[in-house]
């Protein structure tokens, strides 16, 4: 399949990923960047941003579809989030419809938006989808809710891979929390896949490594055993705790004005008891995808 493909948020941990694999798939990519970058022979790179509308026209010069994976997870306020991850995608909808044809549209949402009460960052994910499902009109479009992504270049789930090498996986939430687990790999083939239906593939669908009832703690800490050979003995974080410590974090940023992760939101989606896909709409629309990688045969790898 050849043609181009525009993509934000090309340079974060997914997107580097999905670069990677549509020049393997013979794309032209235009890429969004908020610093000037080199181009080369499969990348165009257009320097701005999703409030920047002249780079927004320029990266859809010739485009045939849009992945959009630029959005915030990290944030001190309701504002910030919607700012980027709503306003952000609206700006870029309003931009597809602008031009002479509209490209496919793929938003990468998350499986948060699930609980849009949870979080700032789980509602600012649904106002998104909503955003697509109001203002597209006729251009195609869908999203994907993958759950927790990992693999090389994630910040958030390889640290905790890595204490599981010391014997200990220090989890907070319930003992009954079952949580999916997906592969950048395999979720960048789902986008894959996405780009090259002969008819557009819309709707909103959710993605893991199909692990009938997903990972619990228990399960998770055999598996470092496995890969490891040594006992992983699971260390339970107690929520009124972590919560104590988001609290104090987001006191603090606002405060000093960074952008925290740990907040007090993010605790409830962790404390949330059941993080599981469903893959069954996904997989009867696009036929060719599979997820193949999991964590036991991924971990050595990564670490």
């Amino acid at each position: 399949m050849e043609g181009t493909v525009a993509v934000t948020g090309a340079t974060g941990f997914i997107g580097r990923a999905l670069l990677q694999r549509l020049q393997e798939n013979h794309w032209r990519v235009r890429a969004l960047t908020r610093r000037p970058r080199l181009n080369t022979d499969a990348i165009h790179w257009v320097s701005g941003d999703l409030d920047d509308r002249a780079a927004l026209r320029e990266l859809l010069v010739g485009a045939s579809a849009v992945v959009h994976c630029a959005g915030a997870v990290r944030g001190r306020s309701a504002r910030q989030f919607n700012h980027t991850n709503v306003a952000g995608t609206e700006n870029l909808v309003k931009a597809c419809l602008e031009q002479d044809a509209a490209p496919r549209f793929l938003l990468m949402s998350s499986l948060a938006a699930r609980q849009p009460e949870l979080s700032w960052y789980a509602n600012s994910k649904r106002m998104a989808e909503q955003v697509l499902a109001d203002r597209a009109q006729s251009m195609p479009w869908a999203a994907f809710r993958p759950t927790a992504v990992y693999g090389p270049g994630d910040r958030e789930l390889l640290p905790l891979f890595r204490f599981t090498r010391r014997g200990t996986l220090p989890l907070p939430g319930r003992i009954n929390t079952r949580v999916g687990l997906l592969h950048v790999t395999d979720l960048v083939a789902a986008i894959g896949c996405w780009l090259a239906a002969p008819e557009p593939v819309s709707g909103i669908f959710e993605l893991d490594d199909g692990r009938p009832g997903g990972y619990d703690r228990e399960s998770l800490a055999a598996i470092a055993q496995a890969v490891w050979n040594r006992p992983v003995r699971v260390q339970a974080l107690p929520a009124r705790l972590i919560l104590l410590a988001a609290t104090v974090n987001l006191g603090l940023a606002c405060v000093l004005r960074y952008a925290p992760m740990l907040t007090p939101g993010k605790v409830r989606e962790l404390l949330h008891p059941d993080w599981v896909c469903d893959n069954t709409p996904l997989l009867a629309a696009l036929p060719d995808w599979q997820p193949t990688l999991t964590p036991g045969e991924t971990l050595p790898h990564l670490l």
